[in-house]
């Protein structure tokens, strides 16, 4: 395991000017390929905890994983940029365009009520704090989503316990500081862990974003395989990381700097080992969501604690 100290290369209010927009790979200057622990060179702050095929899944939990992700229009400049060129939106009239949201005119030809993102595959699961919005209140919950494919979730459940274990080897603080938080509603955790949420994305580059909702800006992420592919590069511009996270590993980072991800791409031979592989899922390219129709698929998971949890009520209370 390498330790490895980096500064900051550039400051939050010159990358908030390209919240999300795709990054290319000429933003990495330090690839990371294998097992590493990095810091800020100057404030000695955390950055990372890198390890490589940490975890052990199985094509069960991997299917699990694949049916839990279904699309999304909500997920902000995470989803990147708006192409009005697109299969998805050139369907559409767009109104309001922004760089990573759009509004649309309705079939009876009046505005949508608010703005959305691209539409990719991404759900989070497990539980909810408290909504209010557009005049619905929603209570602290276990989402609709998971109590309606609860097998499923179930199935995955010690998948995300062993995320949780490594978790607390590679950065105790942070953990122990995340379970402390969820332990006063311990009813909203998955499993034994300091997670109520995971985020579940199939085959979605994302544009440059940050976390936001979450408890204590740290989160763990890893990656389930189907297939080959290149690219996927999980980067943090501000200091040029690049982290290649592959099937079984680890990556525990501070999701409040700004991250992305670079294209998946593949090969003609890759495209023809892959075509002879099971099919795992049906997508209608029509539709356009982003990530749909190929025959790869990468899995990546985002655990993480919300902030607001706490609001909820305890047991007795309810």
């Amino acid at each position: 395991m390498t330790t490895i100290h980096l500064p900051r290369l550039c400051i939050d209010s010159e990358l908030k000017t390209l919240k999300g927009q795709y990054l290319d790979d000429g933003w990495i200057l330090h690839a990371i390929t294998s097992d590493c622990d990095i810091y800020d060179s100057e404030t000695g702050a955390k950055i990372l905890s890198f390890r490589k095929r940490a975890l052990k899944g199985t094509e069960e939990q991997l299917m699990n994983f694949v049916k839990l992700s279904r699309p999304s229009r909500g997920r902000g400049p995470s989803a990147g940029p708006i192409d009005p060129e697109s299969i998805y939106w050139k369907k559409k009239t767009l109104i309001n365009t922004k760089t990573s949201s759009t509004g649309y005119l309705k079939g009876d030809g009046t505005p949508s009520k608010m703005q959305v993102s691209n539409n990719v595959f991404s759900t989070p699961i497990g539980y909810f704090n408290r909504i209010k919005s557009l005049g619905v209140d929603l209570p602290c919950r276990l989402s609709h989503y998971t109590s309606s494919h609860m097998k499923e979730y179930e199935g995955v459940i010690p998948y995300i316990e062993q995320i949780g274990s490594i978790y607390r080897e590679l950065n105790k603080d942070a953990y122990e500081h995340q379970m402390e938080r969820a332990m006063k509603r311990p009813q909203f955790r998955i499993g034994d862990t300091p997670f109520s949420t995971v985020t579940v994305n199939r085959t979605f580059r994302t544009g440059l974003h940050k976390d936001g909702g979450d408890y204590g800006g740290v989160a763990c992420l890893t990656a389930l395989e189907h297939g080959e592919y290149n690219g996927g590069i999980f980067m943090i511009p501000a200091y040029g990381i690049g982290v290649d996270i592959r099937g079984g590993d680890i990556l525990v980072a501070d999701v409040h700097q700004w991250h992305a991800n670079t294209e998946m791409w593949t090969t003609p031979e890759q495209d023809e080992r892959n075509a002879l592989l099971p099919k795992i899922h049906k997508d209608n390219v029509a539709v356009g969501t982003l990530g749909a129709g190929t025959d790869y698929s990468r899995i990546s998971l985002v655990c993480y604690l919300r902030e607001k949890m706490i609001e909820c009520p305890q047991p007795a209370d309810q």
